[in-house]
């Protein structure tokens, strides 16, 4: 038959016979537990009739392991350093590797030239696996990734028909609690200041602003809408952007901490009291949010607990091998999308 050496039966014929796909047979001839009883007797049967003998020296290449796994983070060492955000990401991410004894490789790919050398890097074998975080909506790098047939995790996605696994948190339910806190406070002129509008966390974020308004009654203004770059220098551009749009506003939701300590301080600068003028929220509840004066309500995100999650997931998706698109934990599979519930914590801004 085609495709055998030295006359042996191969994986593919005893696929085909078991009526399951070649990564099916292949966990059930390593042991994956991932595999129900069902196919396993298929896969025995087929394997019996046969008498398919796994190749030994395949085998060994197949579970070579190099026990190191990419987090890789297309920004710069500025913003990675000064974002909260990414510091609770590394530290949730390096906490679970740590107790799987694996090793972590922080990456940033900021061109496409580094890209491209990411990617022949991937090409050579030297990870096991791939973690991505804050990725835009036009990155080519996770498709090429699972092209190469390496396991990857994303935190966030890039729409909401993200082919690739993704661990994420309900990025529109914190921006209509956001807004439903600051209609019970009283506030009706409620601008927004949003992340970069080809990431689905700043569409998703905008989108539940613009559900809690409708929900409260609210005629959406547009002028009461900037978009900025979850920067701080972001926060304070789009701030007076909108102060020249809207005086009259009387709140400010803003799509991260970081940007809502830059609104705030343009704020101050122009008389604004906070909360007296002004009622302020931001995302994440990161220690920005903290320290702020006054403290900053902001919608909690579970940062170190997505890091440990995608971690979890990419760790199941190596351990299983290659698998059948629409397996659990691979591709679409129903375990290959987590999103993870957010919390609004009140503060004296708002």
């Amino acid at each position: 038959m085609s495709g055998r050496q030295n006359g042996r039966p191969t994986l593919e014929e005893v696929a085909a016979l078991a009526g399951v796909g070649r990564g099916t047979v292949s966990r059930v001839i390593n042991g994956s537990p991932r595999v129900s009883e069902q196919a396993k007797d298929a896969v025995a049967r087929a394997v019996a009739e046969l008498g398919y003998v796994p190749n030994q020296a395949a085998r060994a290449l197949a579970g070579s392991r190099t026990d190191a796994v990419a987090l890789v983070i297309p920004e710069t060492e500025a913003r990675l350093f000064s974002e909260p955000y990414f510091l609770e990401l590394i530290r949730g991410v390096s906490a679970e590797l740590a107790e799987a004894d694996k090793q972590l490789l922080l990456t940033l790919v900021r061109t496409e030239a580094e890209r491209r050398r990411f990617e022949d890097y991937l090409a050579a074998q030297r990870v096991d696996g791939v973690l991505l975080a804050s990725v835009h909506g036009d990155d080519p790098l996770p498709d090429r990734i699972m092209k190469l047939g390496l396991p990857v995790v994303m935190n966030g996605r890039r729409s909401e028909a993200e082919p690739v696994a993704y661990v994420d948190s309900d990025n529109i339910g914190a921006g209509r609690a956001a807004v439903a806190h600051l209609v019970g406070r009283g506030r009706g002129r409620i601008a927004t200041i949003s992340g970069p509008l080809d990431m689905y966390v700043a569409r998703a974020r905008l989108g539940g602003y613009r559900a809690g308004l409708a929900e409260a009654g609210i005629r959406p203004d547009e002028s009461l809408v900037v978009t900025a770059d979850f920067t701080e220098e972001g926060g304070r551009l789009a701030m007076r952007e909108l102060l020249e749009r809207a005086p009259g506003l009387d709140a400010v939701f803003a799509a991260s901490d970081v940007m809502a300590a830059g609104a705030r301080g343009v704020l101050r600068e122009a008389g604004r009291r906070i909360p007296e003028d002004v009622a302020l929220v931001g995302v994440d509840d990161s220690a920005v949010a903290r320290l702020m004066d006054p403290p900053l309500t902001s919608v909690r995100q579970p940062i170190e607990e997505m890091g440990r999650t995608m971690t979890r997931l990419l760790l199941q998706k190596i351990a299983d091998g290659p698998g059948d698109e629409g397996a659990p934990g691979h591709g679409q599979g129903e375990g290959a999308r987590r999103v993870l519930p957010t919390e609004l914590v009140v503060r004296d801004s708002s």
